[in-house]
């Protein structure tokens, strides 16, 4: 029984080698750069419940993801394994993620760069810095920033991830995609619900995370990312 349960254990550990490998494999064939964001930093904001500027934290990522990867020229990693690999090793503890951590796990997920940042919001008055670090030298090569009225926040990520993709050197997006991309506008209100949710998610409490991603269709019904969170949450 004993000599059984063995051969069990190595066939395991053999699957699972060989899973790792077709992954690394996988990812060695995609040969466009890779990106990896990182949570953003609260800088001091003010005029707002605690509970949306920590949600924002997340959401201006989860954002400026999906602005990025609309340019097929890009490889985006995925929020969810950026931020479990932080909490895992507890490196984002303080709510901070400089340039040497953001190379760190850029490395651990094949990303050419890593994008840091910072927020603020003076009471409506906000302002948006974004880092381009590069993940094999651990230098930012690239600041960003600009500021605008906290009713358009989404402008304001949209604008940023524009500048971005020309520091790395990406292709314009087609014009009939760079038109549907701009012609886009989601309310402040559905994007803080929408940061809250992926808060919520992030804590494990996934019945708020289901209200806060509801509360963001109620206010945008055609807001694609809360939609896909939302059919993720019940899934799950």
């Amino acid at each position: 029984m004993r000599s059984r349960s063995i051969v069990i254990l190595l066939a395991v550990a053999a699957l699972g080698s060989l899973l790792g490998g077709l992954g690394t494999q996988v990812r060695a064939q995609d040969t466009r750069p890779g990106i990896a964001v990182f949570m953003f930093d609260n800088g001091g904001s003010i005029g707002q419940d605690k509970e949306n500027f920590d949600g924002l934290q997340r959401g201006i990522p989860g954002m400026l993801i999906s602005e990025l990867a609309a340019n097929p020229a890009v490889r985006l990693v995925e929020r969810e394994q950026v931020q479990h690999l932080l909490d895992e090793q507890n490196l984002g503890a303080a709510g901070r993620v400089d340039a040497q951590t953001a190379a760190k796990i850029g490395k651990i997920v094949g990303a050419r760069y890593a994008i840091t940042g910072m927020f603020m919001d003076f009471s409506g008055d906000f302002r948006l810095d974004i880092r381009l670090v590069n993940v094999e030298t651990t230098e930012i090569v690239r600041v960003e920033a600009d500021k605008m009225s906290r009713d358009h926040l989404f402008d304001l990520i949209r604008t940023l991830a524009q500048r971005l993709m020309k520091d790395v050197s990406l292709p314009p997006l087609p014009k009939q995609a760079s038109e549907q991309r701009m012609t886009r506008q989601v309310p402040t209100e559905a994007l803080t619900y929408y940061s809250r949710a992926l808060l919520y998610h992030d804590r494990g409490q996934r019945d708020k995370a289901i209200e806060m991603y509801t509360r963001a269709l109620e206010v945008f019904p055609e807001y694609a990312e809360a939609q896909q969170g939302l059919q993720r949450e019940k899934n799950s």
